[in-house]
């Protein structure tokens, strides 16, 4: 199918921009860690059942050593390490600024590909890349109306931003080889997902929080039907997007095209929040959209 690695990736960013709005409730209830943790549990279930009921095993453990050992250190990377910042900076900074530090993941993990695999992307490529995070860039930086008289973006937010970019643009990179041949993404990222959970509740026994974290579900009941839902929209489908994606089109592309939820946010902040937005967020929107039409016709 023409263009599958793009609409793949589109697909994430979709994803990922409801998952945000959701796990973003769901952290300011439970806190970051606990939802990072929470949400790993249930993605790896819901990624059981699908793996069951296509190829009647829950996880692939037929899969190689080279593919788990991949997949594995890429979701303890991007999952485990990588999202743990990013729910600390939704938690500071809120969503949309969030995305503006994820944002900087495409370049980071350009860089990676480059560097580690030698993977180029023509000059048509790059000029798409280009043009589409400085519309995104644009977007997220302008402030809503409504927020002028508030106070200044806490420093730690940014750093636990620019360190969740840094785990999910490795991340993506280091599945690459995982994911080569037609395997399924399902499968994928059920390796992924698994070998992130199992790092972090060993941590997580280690610090003995486990009753915490249980104990925290139990006082927010509410939070656990947004984990519910965040879980099967984020970790599953979008992250299981994400891997189709490098499967067809070059790790840079896609992860320019994963980095749109700040676009996909708007009419989410417009019609939920109430936000509203000048003119330098609608030109930076149009700019960003101009940028995902030279990636699809490079």
């Amino acid at each position: 199918m023409a263009y599958l690695g793009e609409i793949a990736a589109l697909l994430t960013s979709l994803c990922f921009s409801i998952s945000a709005v959701i796990l973003t409730q769901a952290s300011r209830q439970i806190g970051a860690l606990n939802t990072n943790r929470v949400r790993l549990i249930i993605a790896v279930s819901y990624l059981a059942m699908i793996n069951f009921a296509l190829f009647e095993r829950p996880l692939p453990i037929d899969a190689g050593i080279d593919r788990w050992a991949w997949l594995g250190l890429s979701g303890v990377i991007g999952l485990a390490l990588g999202d743990q910042f990013l729910f600390r900076a939704y938690a500071l900074i809120g969503p949309r600024l969030s995305m503006l530090m994820m944002s900087l993941a495409p370049a980071i993990g350009a860089m990676a590909a480059w560097v580690i695999f030698g993977e180029m992307l023509r000059p048509a490529q790059i000029a798409g890349m280009t043009v589409t995070l400085i519309g995104v860039a644009w977007v997220v930086a302008a402030r809503p109306a409504a927020d002028a008289a508030r106070p200044g973006v806490p420093l730690s937010g940014v750093v636990f931003g620019l360190l969740a970019a840094t785990g999910q643009g490795l991340g993506l990179v280091l599945a690459r080889p995982g994911m080569r041949g037609d395997f399924s993404p399902f499968a994928g990222n059920a390796i992924r997902m698994s070998s992130a959970a199992v790092v972090l509740w060993l941590i997580t026994f280690a610090q003995r929080q486990a009753a915490p974290t249980i104990q925290s579900l139990r006082d927010h009941r509410s939070a656990l039907r947004l984990l519910m839902l965040g879980g099967l929209v984020g970790p599953v489908l979008g992250v299981s997007a994400s891997l189709l994606a490098i499967q067809h089109t070059a790790i840079g592309v896609a992860g320019t095209l994963t980095a749109l939820p700040p676009v996909f946010l708007l009419p989410i902040g417009y019609f939920v929040y109430k936000e509203r937005f000048g003119w330098q967020t609608v030109i930076g929107t149009a700019v960003a959209l101009i940028g995902v039409g030279l990636l699809f016709l490079a």
